[in-house]
């Protein structure tokens, strides 16, 4: 593999930015905004005072809506779905450039997943049976395997940490999703509803903690996500990430074939390891609903 496939794999493993985890944002438009200068009265005293911004809630029905979602998705004992990540990368010109891939994901509590990125970029797969994990390149006919724990979980904890794989909806796939999300919650609202996203009848919540902002389009019946979009407040060019999320199915019959695959046991052997000495700028770990400081993207 050449060092350009090896950084291609590396951006494309890097659509975490996120969540995940993976949920989004303008919370430092909308609730971290400075104070600004009060009207001027006739008193040379009034000149000098300041109107603060609203102290920073959680209301209840944002709560609600979001438990509502986390519970629906830890309950179900297998589940599959479409997730289309789209990040942004500043450009030498200024405008940022989108980056954009399309993932099928398949999951059976508590020890199988898979995950088959088709595009942009080179295709990927990854596979989990409870005992080992693969990172399989079918174009250029690369397999990575290594050991892995019994849950999906710290399988994917392990797989970021040996070899910076990452996907942007983790944070809809661990065992509880309200932990990740409720770990340093600081602000979540209600917005409204929408009857655009994912077309269905979506409730919009907006949630945040010290180190991200995120706006999320929750189906109003089914409790199921439809979009989540995130901004970091670590990133000073304050790019954007996006999730879709389509084609749920929950607790329907799948089998243990579809866990692993018969191509990739014949490919060349490669290390499971990172493609890259460092990260890829924008990666960022979700490890107990923490995430680490994100780095500025370098432009393109």
């Amino acid at each position: 593999m050449t060092a350009d496939d090896s950084r291609s794999r590396a951006l494309r493993f890097d659509m975490a930015v996120g969540v995940g985890a993976l949920f989004v944002a303008m919370f430092f438009l909308a609730a971290s905004v400075d104070a600004q200068p009060a009207q001027k009265t006739q008193s040379a005293k009034a000149t000098s005072k300041k109107v603060t911004a609203p102290a920073p809630v959680l209301e209840p029905k944002a709560i609600e809506i979001l438990k509502a979602a986390c519970a629906r998705l830890a309950a179900a004992r297998t589940m599959s779905f479409m997730a289309v990540a789209s990040y942004e990368s500043p450009s030498r010109l200024g405008p940022a450039l989108v980056f954009t891939t399309k993932s099928e994901v398949m999951l059976q509590r508590p020890d199988k997943l898979r995950v088959i990125t088709l595009g942009d970029g080179p295709a990927s797969e990854f596979y989990y049976d409870g005992k080992a994990m693969m990172a399989f390149a079918p174009a250029e006919n690369l397999l990575a395997v290594a050991d892995a724990p019994p849950t999906i979980d710290a399988a994917l904890k392990k797989a970021f940490d040996s070899a910076a794989i990452y996907f942007p909806f983790t944070d809809l796939v661990v065992a509880d999703p309200w932990a990740a999300i409720a770990d340093g919650l600081k602000l979540a609202f209600y917005i409204g509803q929408s009857n655009v996203v994912g077309g269905v009848k979506t409730d919009m919540v907006a949630f945040a903690n010290d180190e991200v902002f995120m706006q999320a389009w929750i189906g109003a019946e089914d409790k199921l996500p439809r979009m989540v979009r995130a901004q970091y407040r670590g990133d000073t060019l304050r790019l954007r990430h996006q999730v879709e999320l389509s084609d749920w199915k929950l607790d329907t019959p799948m089998s243990a074939d579809g866990f692993a695959s018969s191509k990739a046991a014949t490919a060349s052997r490669i290390p499971f390891a990172q493609p890259n000495p460092t990260l890829p700028p924008g990666l960022k770990p979700l490890v107990k609903g923490k995430t680490t400081k994100q780095p500025t993207p370098k432009p393109n």
